[in-house]
């Protein structure tokens, strides 16, 4: 006779608790080693982070491609709320700089997006089209020509690979992360209409000496990188409108 306290569904809740949360940190670990040495980051090297066995991770994720979509399907889904918040802007104009904002903070904080926005452009170029979101960018740039804000020269397009350029700061760490908001003002500027007025641009430039030491510290990490074998800093993927 079986006790209460060990019946068979009991013993199934902590086996089904545990299997979640093993594959919770394979992918918090995938994340992190994907960040720094791209979507090529050793399998083993992330089950042995997760604390978990090889044959773990591969009940999760049958393969590396897998694991992939399994991350960005879930960083994907961060941006659902931003349709929400270009829908309340006030104008058109306003919509495009939720849109950019958003994104490229996005990008900027979690460095694993742009490998593996790039590795889902290759294997599985329709998955996460988002076909509603560039449907509504589009839709934000026809207007903010109408309403003589945003350059006639622009399209969609360049929005996107805009906002991955100034995204792809958070790969490169040190003194760039925090530039972003800046730089992303100067793009806005040179987008907008030429009889626009330009805000004053947030924050600062780097100095000369704070310059030169994100560079230094760059090239040091390409060369570990590279006696290590695994090649310089990962590059950067497309942003949602463009192939997320």
């Amino acid at each position: 006779m079986t006790s209460p306290e060990s019946t068979p569904q009991d013993g199934a809740q902590p086996r089904r608790r545990d299997a979640r949360q093993n594959r919770e940190r394979l992918l918090i670990e995938a994340r992190a080693l994907i960040a720094v040495h791209g979507v090529d980051a050793s399998l083993e090297e992330i089950a042995r982070r997760a604390d978990v066995g090889v044959a773990t991770l591969y009940r999760n994720f049958s393969t590396r491609d897998d694991l992939v979509r399994a991350l960005h399907d879930i960083s994907l889904a961060e941006l659902a709320s931003v349709r929400d918040e270009i829908a309340a802007a006030p104008t058109a104009w306003d919509g495009i700089v939720v849109y950019t904002e958003r994104v490229a903070e996005w990008l900027v904080a979690d460095p694993s997006l742009p490998p593996i926005l790039k590795r889902m452009e290759t294997v599985d170029p329709a998955r996460g089209k988002a076909a509603s979101f560039k449907a509504v960018l589009s839709a934000l740039v026809t207007q903010a020509k109408r309403d003589g804000d945003l350059r006639t020269d622009v399209d969609a397009v360049d929005l996107a690979v805009l906002v991955t350029m100034v995204g792809s700061l958070g790969t490169l760490g040190g003194g760039y992360t925090g530039q972003w908001r800046r730089q992303l003002s100067i793009v806005l500027d040179g987008l907008r209409a030429v009889d626009r007025g330009r805000p004053k641009l947030p924050g600062r430039p780097l100095g000369a000496k704070e310059y030169q030491a994100a560079v230094h510290g760059l090239s040091r990490r390409a060369t570990r990188a590279a006696s290590r074998g695994t090649g310089a800093a990962p590059g950067a993927g497309a942003a949602p409108e463009a192939g997320a």
